[in-house]
């Protein structure tokens, strides 16, 4: 399912949302364009499974302290006192609630009473605008629940995840909440390949366009994709360093199990780093290509005129010489040319020779193929 455009806050090159001076810690602020949330279950366990939509934030407590895995994932951040209640149900600190609600948080790890926060962004690429957007998931992971908050309420990049568990394939159903949240970081983590592969054909195509038809706005285009890979890089930078953070540092809610998984994920993120820098380097070597493309068309827009203008000189020289129009009576020196009765043609024709004559001499040079 293509990715819905909303007229939603754009965070790729701004951060749009900031504590006003004098609030206090874990003061929260809704965005007026924010989606109403939506609150969604899965409950597994080795032999079972369970979905279901819940409807209010309460719900939830009845599934905090079953031996099963159970999954909430809420969607959407357009309802401050939902989202209150939903910090008393699963007795959220209010630093990480504020850290959920006041979008958009660098992506980082940190530890509370018996819960592990993960803040990370997704990413998806609008074909239509050439441009990524990204989005906000903030993961709570406790004893035997994995508390998700996403920004909007469709087409994320977990359905892979939610097949798995369905389908009980692969080591879902038999691992705990921290398999569950390294799974969904992961889906993640590959969700940046799709957007890179997509910059790649992009900058595929601009490289024709620099080539044999450099323009402003293929300048344009280059900047703006250049500045597009630096937001990228600083994503993927951030949330590769979370990620060793969940690596180096041991967290009683992770089991040592998953770090061969985690190392695993972390090597995505370098690669995903390799990727942009290379992408980043190849915008600079096209802005080098488009610079020596602009100079070369100009180096032969002036061999033209050049060209034009050697042909004209003797011309014009002898018209003008031609153009004095001094009397030939008064004077025998005075032109005599201008009394002949060939006068004309023969000027004309000499002129005709004179330019063919270049012509022909730049043709055997050359310099005509270099125009074509």
């Amino acid at each position: 399912m293509p990715y819905r455009q909303e007229n939603y806050p754009d965070h790729n090159d701004i951060n749009y949302f900031y504590d006003l001076p004098g609030n206090s810690p874990g003061a929260l602020s809704v965005s007026a364009q924010a989606l109403q949330p939506e609150f969604y279950l899965i409950d597994y366990g080795p032999t079972e499974v369970s979905r279901s939509k819940l409807s209010k934030p309460e719900d939830c407590n009845r599934y905090l302290d079953q031996d099963t895995v159970s999954w909430i994932d809420v969607q959407g951040l357009g309802d401050l006192d939902l989202l209150q209640r939903l910090g008393n149900v699963f007795q959220l600190h209010p630093l990480i609630l504020e850290d959920i609600v006041n979008i958009p948080q660098r992506s980082k790890v940190e530890t509370y009473d018996n819960q592990l926060v993960i803040i990370t962004h997704m990413v998806f690429f609008l074909p239509e605008q050439r441009r990524f957007i990204s989005e906000q998931v903030s993961f709570i992971l406790g004893e035997h629940y994995l508390l998700t908050v996403q920004e909007k309420p469709y087409n994320d990049c977990f359905e892979p995840i939610r097949q798995r568990i369905q389908l009980n394939k692969g080591n879902i159903r038999r691992m705990g909440p921290d398999y569950l949240a390294y799974s969904l970081l992961d889906a993640i983590i590959d969700g940046f390949f799709p957007v890179l592969e997509a910059y790649g054909d992009y900058l595929e195509e601009i490289e024709d366009q620099v080539v044999d038809k450099p323009r402003q706005r293929t300048l344009q285009r280059i900047y703006k994709i250049k500045r597009e890979l630096s937001n990228l890089r600083r994503l993927i930078w951030l949330q590769r360093d979370a990620i060793s953070i969940l690596i180096r540092d041991s967290d009683s809610l992770i089991d040592s199990s998953l770090h061969i998984y985690l190392r695993d994920c972390y090597d995505h993120a370098v690669q995903l780093l390799d990727v942009v820098e290379s992408f980043r380097e190849a915008c600079s070597g096209l802005m080098d290509i488009y610079l020596s493309s602009v100079s070369n068309r100009m180096n032969e827009v002036m061999k033209t005129l050049t060209v034009i203008s050697t042909i004209f000189i003797p011309l014009t020289f002898i018209s003008g010489l031609y153009g004095m129009n001094f009397n030939p009576a008064a004077s025998p020196l005075n032109m005599p040319e201008l009394s002949w009765y060939w006068g004309y043609p023969a000027a004309l024709l000499v002129m005709t020779l004179i330019a063919g004559g270049l012509v022909y001499f730049f043709w055997r040079r050359g310099w005509f193929q270099r125009f074509s």
